[in-house]
C-alpha cells in the first residue's frame, strides 16, 4: 500500500485505483468488526444483526478485491492467479465445511447443534 499513498492519483491505473479505494473502505470495515468480535466474545453472544452480517460479507468482499486488483496492478497473470486459486480455496472450504456437518449429523443424531460462532 505504501507506493500507492505516494503516488499521485493521475499516476495510478485503473486496478491501482480500485485497490486503494477497495482497502479504504474494507480496512475501517473490518475494524470495527474486530472490536464488535471482542464484545460478543465478552457478552458469550453473537449479534444477530442484518447490519453486521452485511458489513461482514461487504468488508471481505471488498479485501479481496482490494488484494486481487493489487496483484493485478503488480502483474495481470498474478491477478488472474490470486483469483483462480481464492475460488479454488472457496471450493475446497465449502466441500470441506459440508462433508464435516454431514458427518457430524450421522455422528451425533439429535444432538443440540453446536454454536454459531
Amino acid at each position: 500500500m505504501q507506493p500507492f499513498l505516494t503516488a499521485g492519483v493521475a499516476s495510478l491505473d485503473l486496478s491501482a485505483q480500485i485497490c486503494v479505494i477497495a482497502f479504504s473502505l474494507a480496512i475501517p470495515l473490518l475494524s470495527a468488526l474486530i472490536v464488535l468480535n471482542r464484545q460478543e466474545a465478552y457478552r458469550r453472544r453473537m449479534t444477530s444483526s442484518v447490519v453486521v452480517l452485511v458489513a461482514q460479507q461487504v468488508s471481505l468482499g471488498l479485501g479481496f478485491v482490494g488484494v486481487v486488483a493489487g496483484f493485478w496492478h503488480i502483474l495481470t497473470i498474478a491477478g488472474i492467479a490470486i483469483l483462480v486459486g481464492a475460488i479454488l480455496g472457496v471450493a475446497v472450504l465449502s466441500a470441506g465445511y459440508v462433508r464435516l456437518e454431514e458427518e457430524d449429523a450421522q455422528a451425533t443424531p439429535g444432538a443440540e447443534q453446536p454454536p454459531q460462532w
